[in-house]
């Protein structure tokens, strides 16, 4: 049987791939101390599930394709205290911000295209690109420039006849980084020279350990209304991951009507996960400045523990809640591997993501790997402990 090229191009996620192995480790009462998954440990706040137990009507009915209108109003809402005004048609909402990503990439890019992303990045921006017929131009950062890539020629040197779209996170995932203002203007002007669409994910907004506010792109929106594509979700924000809700913004209408033949198509997000959702928008600051300060206290332990290890290089990330890591090993999916079908301190052992497929450039990143500091910070000491160990034992094999 033949299958479609596109699909045959894709890899599976680095961050998933190796559960089987995991699970196999798990039955033989090794307990892991997981840090490949960006799945944090912090509480829901307690308004979503009040929500759900409000709900008392007859049938779960089938939702507006574009969303409810109380979820399109919170978020208008809550995009106002940040002082962006949008109007409801300038939002659509999606089964997470991976869908989001999914309908935006699908409706910009077409085969040959080429989109402009930092490496290393999310490796499901590979797959998406890929599924679209399209390619990712990648903008090589080092873990010795604090993964920087914000240098205006570098980036026009990568446009061509077949660039259609930049696709930038921030704070980045995986490697913490952090814009300002004026890189956030930088790019939003080359967008606007170069007639491209500017892909902005914001998942990890809210956390941020430098300066005393949250940035948002959204504040160039109507400096760059055709250009700019903003993607939101609950997931991280709220520690909801499981309620797969999140939205497109922009105020380029055709953008919107094109994705909205892609909401159609997948007919509705889930009802009760909307309204749940939009009772989210209602948690006060004091939630995000607990929940900021905790991750920071994480962050700090991880970089701590990664600096007593010979040979590891960082770089102390300022935003999000992952850091990228070259270790002193030859291969990073083969030392996963080992870590969980050989190796154990005292029945416990460690997981992350290998780096290698958050690169486009060939060879880069087979020694990395992305570590999401979502755990307490005595599992993360521990799992540190653990690693520390493992790479000297790894390596005098």
């Amino acid at each position: 049987m033949k299958f479609s090229s596109k699909i045959e191009k894709c890899g599976l996620s680095p961050i998933r791939k190796f559960h089987p192995y995991a699970v196999e480790a798990k039955k033989k009462g090794i307990n892991i101390y997981h840090l490949n998954i960006g799945q944090p440990d912090v509480e829901t706040p307690q308004e979503y599930f009040d929500a759900v137990k409000r709900f008392n009507d007859k049938t779960v009915e089938y939702a507006p394709s574009p969303g409810l209108p109380v979820m399109v109003e919170a978020v208008q809402e809550y995009y106002k205290k940040l002082n962006v005004n949008l109007e409801s048609g300038d939002i659509l909402i999606t089964q997470g911000g991976s869908e989001a990503l999914n309908f935006t990439i699908n409706c910009v890019l077409d085969n040959d295209d080429e989109i402009i992303i930092p490496e290393p990045f999310y490796p499901n921006y590979n797959t998406l690109s890929r599924l679209a017929g399209a390619t990712i131009r990648p903008i090589e950062t080092t873990v010795e420039d604090g993964f920087k890539y914000t240098y205006k020629e570098k980036i026009e040197s990568l446009i061509n006849e077949h660039t259609r779209a930049m696709l930038i996170t921030t704070p980045g995932n995986p490697t913490g980084v952090l814009l300002n203002h004026d890189e956030m203007k930088m790019l939003v002007d080359i967008a606007k020279e170069h007639d491209l669409f500017l892909i902005a994910d914001e998942a990890y907004r809210e956390f941020f350990y430098e300066g005393d506010s949250l940035s948002t792109f959204g504040e160039f929106i109507d400096e760059a209304p055709e250009n700019l594509i903003i993607i939101d979700t609950v997931s991280k924000r709220f520690s909801a991951c499981g309620a797969r809700v999140g939205c497109i913004i922009s105020k380029n209408r055709e953008l919107i009507a094109h994705t909205l033949k892609c909401a159609q198509a997948r007919l509705s997000v889930a009802t009760l996960e909307q309204l749940a959702s939009a009772e989210l928008y209602n948690v006060g600051p004091e939630y995000f400045v607990k929940v900021r300060n905790e991750y920071k206290k994480r962050r700090d332990t991880l970089c701590s523990k990664l600096a007593e290890i010979p040979g590891v290089k960082f770089d102390v990330p300022k935003g999000a809640f992952y850091l990228v890591a070259s270790l002193p090993i030859d291969d990073a999916e083969k030392f996963q591997q080992w870590l969980l079908e050989e190796f154990n301190d005292n029945g416990e052992t460690v997981m992350f993501a290998p780096a290698g497929s958050m690169y486009q450039t060939p060879g880069r990143g087979i020694n990395e790997v992305r570590m999401a500091y979502v755990l307490e910070s005595e599992k993360i000491a521990r799992a540190m402990d653990i690693l520390k160990k493992a790479i000297e034992v790894y390596n005098n094999r």
